[in-house]
């Protein structure tokens, strides 16, 4: 059903035209005061932020065209030719939620919501997706590993279980890119390397039985990666443009509908790996077990125009016995850098930032943006392939095939 040549020519299509696109709204963004200072650099020139809005429309304006060449066949063709009404509401859902998720990014960027607000949007967003999968599939089996499967059989049916999964992988995703990201194009250049790796991944698939799913997957990854490409080309250092949440968001749904409606979700997790980490690692600041700032961007240090990782002081007294553990494990395992000082009979400590960003310049020191960017990129990249290594040797290990 799917043409993967058309939808490719489109995809180009899409990126050039979003290409062009940008510089043009981009003086619009200001004068509307969506614009930003970047931190890491001391001309303090206004930025246009929220730009992914633009990617995001430019993207569902080809998907909404593919529609009609699409099913074509069936729109000419005799009335009696058997319409796929089951594939057809599966892409109609999936770009309600996509739409939903640009939406409630854009408002996220205009009105600066709080946290429980962002956990809140994806999962509202996710809802037209999940009903459809489960009027149309609504298959929550997952196949059990050889050792188990004496004890569980075949597969284990999980019901209710499987649906809170998918919820929760659509407020994973969407976050996820969000919360690791801060300096130039890392946010577009990871969620374009983890839509290649899906890209590679459906591509190398089409040959299974699961072909019609992978299409189903190349008919959205494809104008992403067009327009994902071009945003980067402007967000790349020195950033023209800032991405927003508009664009984290947008892309973090993209990523859980496709492995979700493509039957990948697992798989989808493994090409999530450095965002796993970050989010692991970051959990104590996320959930205030230590004390969070709002920002936790790295340093810039102007006289060497490089950049640091930041950090944070607190009293060591108002900490919790939890996070003074955590501190003093991530501390001996060298994963943070600690300074306590005692002033007047008052202890405070001072500790980086619990993201992989600020982990990377503990570990090498002061970088230049761009190298950092680079570095953290050639990560997503080896994670990716490692999480190749893993799909497809693994996955005949434990479970004597390959599976989705």
């Amino acid at each position: 059903m799917f043409s993967i040549e058309v939808t490719a020519g489109l995809s180009i299509f899409a990126g050039v035209l979003t290409y062009h696109l940008i510089p043009k709204f981009s003086e619009m963004f200001i004068k509307a005061n969506l614009y930003g200072i970047d931190l890491n650099k001391s001309s303090g020139v206004k930025v246009p932020e929220a730009t992914g809005v633009v990617t995001g429309c430019v993207f569902l304006m080809v998907t909404f065209l593919m529609i009609p060449l699409t099913y074509s066949d069936f729109l000419l063709q005799d009335k009696n030719e058997k319409f796929p009404h089951e594939e057809f509401v599966q892409l109609i859902a999936a770009l309600l939620s996509m739409t939903c998720m640009l939406l409630l990014g854009f408002a996220d960027d205009v009105l600066d919501l709080r946290w429980r607000h962002k956990l809140l949007l994806p999962s509202m967003a996710s809802l037209p997706m999940l009903m459809v999968y489960y009027v149309t599939e609504n298959r929550t089996e997952i196949v059990v590993p050889l050792l188990l499967r004496g004890i569980l059989g075949t597969s284990v049916k999980l019901g209710i279980l499987y649906y809170v999964y998918m919820g929760l992988l659509a407020v994973f995703a969407t976050n996820a890119i969000n919360i690791l990201a801060g300096i130039n194009g890392l946010e577009v250049g990871q969620s374009l390397i983890i839509a290649v790796s899906v890209m590679v991944f459906n591509l190398t698939s089409l040959s299974g039985l699961s072909r019609s799913y992978h299409e189903f997957s190349l008919y959205f990854i494809l104008p992403y990666i067009g327009t994902t490409t071009a945003l980067l080309v402007h967000n790349w250092y020195p950033s023209k443009v800032f991405a927003g949440d508009t664009f984290c968001y947008f892309s973090g749904m993209t990523f859980a509908v496709v492995s979700i409606l493509g039957h990948f979700s697992k798989t989808l997790l493994l090409f999530f790996i450095p965002q796993i980490l970050n989010f692991l690692y970051s959990l104590p600041q996320l959930f205030h077990i230590l004390p969070c700032p709002r920002h936790r961007l790295p340093k810039y240090i102007k006289e060497d125009d490089v950049v640091t990782m930041s950090t944070t002081t607190a009293n060591w007294n108002e900490i919790k016995p939890l996070g003074k553990l955590i501190i003093n494990v991530l501390s001996k395992l060298g994963f943070l850098h600690v300074i306590r000082k005692e002033t007047k009979g008052n202890e405070t400590v001072q500790y980086n930032n619990l993201t992989i960003i600020n982990l990377i310049l503990k570990f090498y020191g002061p970088m230049h943006e761009q190298s950092l960017t680079i570095t953290l990129l050639g990560v997503q990249f080896v994670c990716s392939i490692l999480a190749f290594m893993v799909r497809y040797p693994l996955a005949h290990l434990l479970f004597g095939e390959i599976v989705v």
